[in-house]
């Protein structure tokens, strides 16, 4: 009986039904927590957007590097004849007197005082409103608002009749004291400040006796930082870039920005007699993005952080 039950023990289990387990799309196999999904689509747009920005750049690189008649005579996205980079660089700041570095140097002036200014008198005004609780504010906003959605071309007319009356135009101050004047730089510093200096840290400093002069040099402008270069960024790159202002205030080309410059010399081949020189056209436009490109990579872990600032709330 023993030895019955014993054998009984030991024989072979009884099979039981298992319940085949659900299948998974491959996506959802793929796919593990904090590693973000792949987007063919997003690939495909992001590589288009990096070709539309890098191919003009590479053009421009490989035909600074081309002869005035290999320019018209070889395919433009590769290289043809001889190495001419060095010497269209050389030709370029010597040509005509050296007139493309007298234009270099007038755009580092409207840049240094307009774009300066502006973004000095942005922080001032960013900070003023953000941080100060006084009568009119709302219609402060109002109009900062307003002046954003402005476009620049719209008030060029208007300031050139306005500064003819004055008897600036022609002159340096017709392009800088606009240019001192940045409601975007303004509304992004505006939104920064409000962000980044708390008011407990503010009103901390008052209790210890600190005046507001103090406050704002000593602890706020630190702390302002980020947002100060991303605005002098976005005010440089838009007062060296600036054509249309420049076009219709200056008429002497000894105080001409390298952007009508260039356009005069790319003009010359159209002139009865001119000389073309669309060599040193593309070399002088390769040398005027150089300090921009060299300002966005110094400077980029400071206008990132600015840019993301207030996007994440504690």
């Amino acid at each position: 009986m023993a030895a019955d039950t014993a054998t009984a023990g030991t024989g072979p289990a009884p099979r039981t039904r298992t319940r085949p387990l659900p299948r998974t799309s491959r996506s959802a196999r793929r796919h593990t927590p904090g590693r973000p999904r792949r987007s063919v689509l997003l690939t495909v747009l992001t590589s288009i957007v990096v070709l539309y920005s890098l191919v003009p750049l590479a053009w421009l690189v490989i035909n600074a590097c081309k002869t005035q008649p290999k320019l018209l005579d070889s395919f433009g996205l590769w290289f043809s004849g001889r190495f001419a980079l060095w010497d269209n660089i050389r030709e370029t700041l010597t040509y005509n007197d050296h007139i493309f570095v007298r234009w270099l140097l007038n755009t580092l002036l409207y840049v240094v005082l307009g774009a300066g200014g502006a973004t000095f008198l942005a922080v001032l005004g960013g900070y003023g409103v953000a941080k100060f609780d006084f009568a009119g504010r709302r219609a402060v906003f109002a109009v900062v608002i307003g002046a954003v959605a402005v476009p620049s071309a719209a008030l060029a007319v208007p300031t050139f009749l306005m500064f003819s009356k004055m008897g600036l135009t022609n002159t340096p101050w017709a392009v800088i004291i606009p240019s001192l004047i940045s409601p975007f730089g303004l509304y992004l510093m505006w939104v920064f400040a409000a962000e980044a200096i708390p008011d407990e840290l503010l009103e901390a400093a008052r209790m210890d006796g600190s005046g507001e002069l103090r406050t704002f040099f000593r602890i706020s402008l630190p702390l302002l930082a980020p947002g100060i270069v991303t605005v002098l960024l976005f005010t440089t790159v838009a007062t060296w870039n600036n054509y249309f202002l420049p076009l219709i205030m200056i008429k002497n080309p000894d105080w001409y920005p390298l952007t009508i410059g260039l356009n005069s010399w790319n003009a010359q081949a159209a002139t009865a007699g001119g000389q073309p020189v669309f060599n040193l056209v593309i070399t002088g436009s390769l040398l005027t993005i150089v300090p921009l490109i060299a300002a966005f990579l110094l400077l980029q872990r400071y206008w990132q952080s600015g840019l993301a600032a207030g996007s994440v709330k504690e």
